[in-house]
């Protein structure tokens, strides 16, 4: 795994918090807490997606069964085709 190092300002509470999290154990070092909570974060937005692709499906309209023909017709539209 590649690393980049980023640096950014804390108040001095937030820094204190971080510190206690480290020392709690949970976490090696800082920079162990700061990607954990980017990953927590990365799924959030990823569940928040998935949420709202689900509602503009519920939203579209009724359903229609998926036949052979209708397949192809979905499959050569998603990459371009004309046929």
């Amino acid at each position: 795994m590649s690393s980049n190092t980023m640096s950014f300002a804390l108040p001095e509470a937030m820094r204190q918090y971080v510190d206690q999290r480290v020392r709690s154990g949970q976490f090696g070092n800082t920079s162990e807490y700061l990607r954990e909570l980017i990953r927590r974060d990365q799924e959030e937005q990823a569940k928040k997606r998935l949420r709202e692709l689900i509602e503009e499906g519920l939203s579209s309209g009724r359903g229609e069964v998926l036949t052979a023909e209708r397949a192809v017709e979905l499959r050569n539209r998603a990459l371009g085709d004309s046929r």
